[in-house]
């Protein structure tokens, strides 16, 4: 689930005037507005045109949004609108002749949309724990992920650590990742799905 609370602190920083906080913002939410044109089939020119214009819509209405904390629901509804002004703009897919936007039928995909919103939350909720890691943390879980996986050898070269400490390290390394708030904010129990660690070749994160 999101965390609504810290949506809507972001949409407020945003709102003072906060350069970091909107930066902040586009890096969370692209992966969203991505996935949506691709969904809609769109070229890569018409992908950069309307994120382009769903970034300047937001500047326009970041201020009146009713509710600052429902902001990825705004971001998905606003970029479907975009798609579909860009696929009647070339009249391609034989969309030429679609109604206007107020009496397009409910999106069949909007469960898919939902969940599109959840992974784009959750995604910048592990970024965001991630880089909070201490850089011997950061150092060991970026390379038991690097693709292609290092070995336990290698990684022992690099980082000086002996094979046999890596394992511990690496358990104590997602055990801080779990405990982060920023984690715990959007997966609440959820968080522990990290003790088991994601798939890394032969050890495994």
């Amino acid at each position: 689930m999101s965390d609504d609370s810290s949506v809507g602190a972001l949409v407020a920083r945003v709102g003072d005037g906060d350069q970091d906080a909107w930066n902040e913002l586009i890096e969370r939410y692209v992966p969203l507005v991505w996935s949506i044109c691709v969904r809609y089939q769109l070229s890569r020119p018409d992908i950069d045109d309307v994120g382009q214009s769903v970034w300047l819509l937001l500047v326009e209405n970041i201020g009146k949004l009713r509710d600052p904390a429902a902001l990825p629901g705004w971001l998905a509804t606003t970029t479907k609108r975009e798609c579909l002004r860009i696929l009647r703009a070339s009249r391609r897919h034989d969309h030429a002749d679609l109604p206007p936007e107020e009496q397009m039928p409910v999106d069949p995909d909007a469960a898919t949309i939902e969940q599109e919103v959840i992974v784009a939350e959750r995604n910048a909720a592990l970024r965001a724990a991630f880089a909070e890691l201490a850089p011997n943390c950061h150092e060991l879980l970026s390379m038991l992920i690097a693709d292609p996986p290092l070995s336990y050898a290698e990684i022992s070269a690099r980082l000086g650590l002996p094979v046999g400490s890596i394992g511990p390290t690496r358990a104590r390394c997602l055990g801080r990742l779990r405990r982060s708030p920023h984690l715990t904010a959007i997966l609440g129990d959820g968080a522990q799905q990290f003790e088991a660690g994601r798939p890394g070749g032969e050890h495994g994160v």
